[in-house]
């Protein structure tokens, strides 16, 4: 008698949040007091191995609340799957998702729903890793090319980039793959910091941090600018004095100016040698993008950690408005649409740098950048990881960094998965922490702590 297929049987959600706001930690000139959260989904099985699906989408604090129920309302899609069919076509879920006709009404393929689509189908590729006991950047770069063009939805992108021409590309990608497979697990893949640069840093610390970037074996650093022109002018001179001339520096505004706002402060700015300025504009305004481009160069443009979908890459890429691609791990809709996207920028030819920084953001992009080189770009050539020094011992797999550069992963999966002492602690409302910080916040307000905090404090253990 055959056994019982494995099924997923449960698809759990958690609101975890961090208290980062209050070093600064993460502050820029749209977000001056984030608190980095993860909207964390973990897909249970019945299987023998007891393998768990992890999984989450990035936000900076309140953005949990939608999030969590946004991914709450995706579960019948994936409750009952049959574990082995899923991990052998993630693509399934990400299309039946994706083709959501109830779901596509709130987007289509863009915002909290397309996040959340993304949160689900990494914790599915973060369980077809571990039952093939690889990580997900050696998963993806061990498969066929044939096999990756099926993962990839070509639907709005094939006027530029059509299956056969991907198919070109992954084949061409594979000649040499075992030699820079060999030469990322010696040496690791080029990291950036962005942990001296926040902008509610004082210049003391900004300072200090960005020389020990310099003797932590970082080749770039980079600066959040956007709030003040006279402060920006001070911080860019205060860190290229600490850093020397030979060290890239980029700046970020995060999307603070509008497009003649944007060239003249970037001008303004051109005296410290910045290398990218990034999200100078709105992420979706691509051809204010590409005027910016034009007019700050040689400052190189970047964008990407809010770009919603690979068709606003394609456009970006297209109108030649930017010269570095950035995507974002949680922003799109997850493994299978950054597949698309890689795939676009190796047919432009434009470097991608990925966003990373948050909660688990280092932790998941290093494979997709990992990916691309073995088996797609072949170059790490003006490519490098954002790396922020944040929130790693959360997790079970961290990001381990040496000389600037991240090592590569060897334990399977997609390094998604959080300690269950952390998911304890920090889930909002009822984790430990904040079950006692709520509580102390209502006895100095001399008002009785609510009840939710206790239902939910039983409720996270």
């Amino acid at each position: 008698m055959s056994p019982t297929p494995a099924r997923i049987t449960a698809v759990d959600t958690y609101d975890i949040r961090f208290p980062t706001s209050r070093e600064q930690d993460g502050s820029d000139a749209m977000n001056p007091d984030p608190d980095y959260s993860a909207a964390y989904v973990v897909l249970r099985t019945d299987a023998e191995d007891g393998l768990e699906g992890h999984g989450f989408t990035f936000t900076i604090g309140r953005g949990n609340d939608v999030q969590v129920a946004a991914i709450r309302s995706l579960r019948h899609h994936v409750i009952g799957r049959l574990v082995e069919e899923l991990c052998a076509d993630p693509g399934t879920v990400n299309r039946d998702l994706v083709g959501d006709s109830q779901l596509r009404w709130l987007g289509p393929e863009k915002g909290v729903m397309h996040m959340a689509i993304g949160a689900v189908v990494n914790a599915v590729w973060d369980l077809a890793a571990k039952r093939a006991r690889k990580p997900l950047w050696q998963l993806l770069a061990d498969a066929t090319p044939e096999w990756l063009v099926s993962q990839v939805d070509f639907r709005y992108i094939a006027d530029t980039l059509t299956p056969q021409e991907a198919l070109g590309l992954l084949r061409s990608g594979r000649a040499g793959a075992a030699d820079r497979t060999a030469r990322l697990q010696e040496y690791g893949f080029p990291g950036y910091t962005t942990s001296p640069g926040w902008l509610g840093y004082s210049d003391e610390k900004l300072t200090r941090l960005a020389r020990q970037a310099v003797a932590d074996g970082f080749t770039q650093i980079k600066l959040k600018v956007g709030a003040d022109l006279a402060d920006d002018i001070r911080r860019c001179r205060t860190a290229r004095e600490a850093i020397g001339p030979d060290i890239r520096m980029a700046v970020d505004a995060n999307q603070r100016w509008n497009v003649d706002e944007a060239v003249q402060w970037t001008r303004a700015l051109a005296e410290f040698d910045p290398y990218w300025v990034e999200e100078p504009t709105s992420p979706d305004d691509v051809l204010g993008h590409a005027a910016i481009r034009t007019a700050v160069s040689p400052v190189k443009v970047a964008t990407g950690e809010h770009v919603q979908n690979r068709i606003v890459f394609k456009q970006l890429l297209q109108a030649d408005a930017i010269d570095i691609l950035q995507i974002d791990a949680a922003r799109v809709g997850g493994v299978n649409e950054n597949l698309a996207i890689l795939l676009l920028a190796a047919k432009f030819g434009v470097p991608v740098c990925p966003h990373a920084g948050g909660v688990g953001l280092c932790e998941l992009v290093q494979h997709l950048s990992m990916f691309d080189y073995v088996a797609l770009a072949g170059t790490t050539e003006n490519r490098v990881i954002e790396y922020v020094d944040h929130l790693h011992e959360h997790f079970t797999d961290p990001v381990v960094m040496r000389a600037g550069h991240y090592t590569a992963p060897t334990a399977p999966g997609f390094s998604a998965t959080m300690r269950a002492e952390s998911v304890a602690e920090f889930t909002y409302p009822g984790g430990t922490f904040w079950a006692a910080d709520l509580a102390q916040d209502a006895r100095a307000q001399d008002e009785p702590a609510p009840d939710h905090i206790a239902r939910d404090k039983g409720a996270a253990a």
